[in-house]
C-alpha cells in the first residue's frame, strides 16, 4: 500500500494503516519533542502528547494540500505539545513523593493480602510513619501524573504498543487523562479512590466525609460528563 492510499485508509478508520503512519513519522515527533524538554516535563511525556498531534495531521491531510504531510503535521504536533504544557502541565514530583508512594502501596497490598480488606489511608500512614496529610499527598501526587505506561520489566514501551495497533486505544486513553485531570477536587477524588485504588463506594464514602448513596449519585454524574468529554 502506497502513501496515499495508506492515508485513505486511515481516515477511513484502519487501525494498521494509522499504525503505519504513526510508526513512519515517529522521527518527526521525537525530533519536535526534544525541542520542549527544557520545559518540566519529561521528553517521553512530550512524545506522547505529540503523537497525539500526529494522528489528528493524519486524520486531517489532503495531499490537495499542495504540501508535504511533514509541513502539515508539524504545526499540529507542536501545538498540541504547547497546549498540554500552556493549560495541562504536569505536576513535578520530587522524588521524595515517589518514594513514599511506594512505600504506602507496598503497605496496602501486604494489608489487602493478609487480611482481604482495604485499608484506610489514616492505617496507611500510621504503618508507614507518616502523617495523613504526607500519605495524601504523596498517593494524589503519584497518580495524578502517572504515566500511561509503567516501563517496567515486561512492559511494553509506548512505541511498541502503539505497533501493536493500540492507537486508537492509547489515544482514547490520553484524552480520558486529560479530562479527569480538569474535574472539580472532588470528583478527582472520587475517580482515584475509586479506580485508582480499588476502593469500593463504602470506603470511599468514608474516606470523604459522605454517604456511599452520595458517592454512587456523584459517581454516575461524573462517569457521563467524562463520556461527554472524550466522545
Amino acid at each position: 500500500m502506497n502513501e496515499a492510499a495508506l492515508f485513505t485508509a486511515a481516515k477511513s478508520g484502519d487501525a494498521a494503516a494509522l499504525a503505519t503512519l504513526v510508526n513512519d513519522n515517529m522521527g518527526l515527533v521525537k525530533s519536535l519533542a526534544v525541542r520542549f524538554r527544557d520545559r518540566g516535563t519529561e521528553t517521553e511525556d512530550l512524545i506522547q502528547i505529540g503523537t497525539i498531534g500526529l494522528i489528528k495531521a493524519i486524520r486531517g491531510f489532503d495531499e490537495g494540500f499542495g504540501t508535504r504531510f511533514s509541513t502539515y503535521a508539524v504545526p499540529l504536533i507542536c501545538g498540541e505539545i504547547k497546549k498540554y504544557l500552556r493549560d495541562d502541565g504536569m505536576i513535578k514530583v520530587s522524588r521524595e513523593l515517589k518514594r513514599r508512594s511506594a512505600v504506602l502501596c507496598r503497605e496496602k497490598q501486604r494489608i489487602v493480602t493478609e487480611t482481604g480488606r482495604e485499608p484506610h489511608i489514616s492505617e496507611l500512614a500510621k504503618v508507614s510513619g507518616m502523617s495523613v496529610e504526607e500519605a495524601t499527598r504523596a498517593l494524589d501526587a503519584t497518580a495524578a501524573v502517572g504515566s500511561l505506561y509503567d516501563g517496567g520489566e515486561g512492559e511494553l514501551s509506548p512505541e511498541e504498543t502503539l505497533w501493536e495497533d493500540n492507537v486508537a486505544a492509547f489515544s482514547e486513553s490520553f484524552a480520558l487523562k486529560q479530562a479527569i485531570k480538569r474535574l472539580p477536587e472532588e470528583e478527582k477524588q472520587i475517580i482515584l479512590l475509586r479506580y485508582y485504588r480499588g476502593m469500593s463506594q463504602a470506603c470511599t464514602a468514608r474516606c470523604l466525609g459522605l454517604t456511599q448513596v452520595k458517592i454512587s449519585r456523584k459517581e454516575k454524574k461524573i462517569m457521563e460528563k467524562l463520556k461527554k468529554e472524550i466522545l
